[in-house]
Formats: C-alpha cells, structure tokens, sequence
C-alpha cells in the first residue's frame, strides 16, 4: 500500500474530527503529504468518517492523478495540493465547517489576536478568504494568497483550513482557531473585545518557539 502511514493518519485523524464537533456528517477533509514521494494522501469524498479506513484514503500526485484508491479524493484537494506545491513548511491540511470558525466566516470576518494561542496560525489575525464555491481553482488560489506565511484561513461563507509542518500540528491549529473563535464571538456579544498587538503575538511565538526547542 502506497503511504500507508499517512493514509492511516488520515482515517484516524477524520475519525477524531467525526467525534469532535469540529465538523458535520462528511463535510470537512483532511490530507498528509509525502514530499520525498511527491504524493498525497487525502480522504475521500463524501464518506462517513466513524469506519474510514486506511485503504479508503485515495493517494493522489501534484498533477491531480489518483495514483492509488477506489474512491475519489475530496472536492478540496486542489486547495490542498496548491499548498504543498507553493508552501514547502506545509505538509498537512485539514479543513472544517467547525461552528465558531464558520459563524465568522458566514459573517466575513476576519479573527483577531483575541487570545495569545491564535499565535500557533503564524500571524496575529486568521484572514477571511473571500467567497468562491466549493472545489474551485478560484478558491484554491484565493486560499493559498491568504495563507500570506501563516497556517489558516477562513473561507467565507464556508469553513476554515488549517495547515502545517504535519498533521499534528494542522489539527491542533483547528482546535485552538475554533475556541479562538468561541471566545471572540462570546466577547463581542458583551462588548467589544481587546485585541492583542502584532508584537504581543510575536512575543509569544519566539516563547512558543523556545519552550518547543527546550522539550516542552
């Protein structure tokens, strides 16, 4: 089996965003790319995610070719592809329609600094990538420009897409943007919060940066 630790990944991973909250019956999708292959593995289309499996991951190459799979990869996967392709510091990508992360995307807003975990996106504010429907070119480039260095987006009207060195990190960047956004959008209920400054976050990314590098 072709990228058979990723695939499997994937289907755990899917099973865990299932199980979650952070996304709704099929919707949402995840992939894991090899770069000394050269390929991708990415979940498949509209399936269940409580019994993926690994064999049901469909392996696909930057050319858009499903080399490996009886399925057909996500409506996504060129917003995936045009990531590792542009990006050589991503190596996973998952996207949800999370509810808080939506609720602003629905509303075209961008999420602020907040709270200090929205560092982990790279940047001090996650950008709301102006609508284009599903499975587009046009919103697969639209997404990568506003990725700008950083690790998300939200996708108006949509969802959001994290990303990352690996899957590890791509999904807890969707943890943490989705509780970002729970207390963003408490906050603004009440009054209008504070919002963290560009250096404040960039404070706290070279700290991130230094508790990693000393073990944690």
């Amino acid at each position: 089996m072709l990228l058979k630790n990723e695939r499997t990944d994937v289907a755990e991973y899917c099973k865990k965003l299932g199980s979650s909250g952070l996304t709704a019956g099929t919707t949402g999708n995840i992939s894991i790319f090899n770069r000394q292959q050269g390929l991708a593995a990415v979940s498949p289309s509209s399936m269940a995610y409580g019994g993926m499996r690994a064999e049901d991951v469909v392996v696909v190459d930057m050319e858009h070719n499903v080399v490996e799979g009886n399925f057909r990869p996500s409506t996504e996967y060129a917003m995936h592809l045009n990531c590792y392709k542009e990006r050589q510091d991503i190596n996973a990508v998952v996207h949800t329609h999370a509810p808080n992360v939506t609720t602003l995307a629905v509303l075209g807003w961008d999420l602020p600094a907040i709270h200090y975990m929205i560092a982990l996106a790279g940047r001090s504010t996650v950008p709301c990538v102006p609508y284009a429907i599903f499975g587009s070119a046009e919103l697969a480039a639209a997404a990568l420009k506003h990725l700008e260095g950083g690790y998300a987006v939200l996708l108006e009207s949509h969802g959001a897409l994290t990303t990352g060195p690996d899957i590890a990190y791509a999904y807890s960047l969707t943890e943490q943007i989705e509780f970002c956004a729970e207390i963003y959008l408490k906050a603004k209920s009440i009054a209008e919060p504070k919002i963290l400054s560009d250096q404040q976050i960039a404070d706290v990314a070279e700290k991130f940066t230094a508790y990693v590098s000393q073990g944690g």
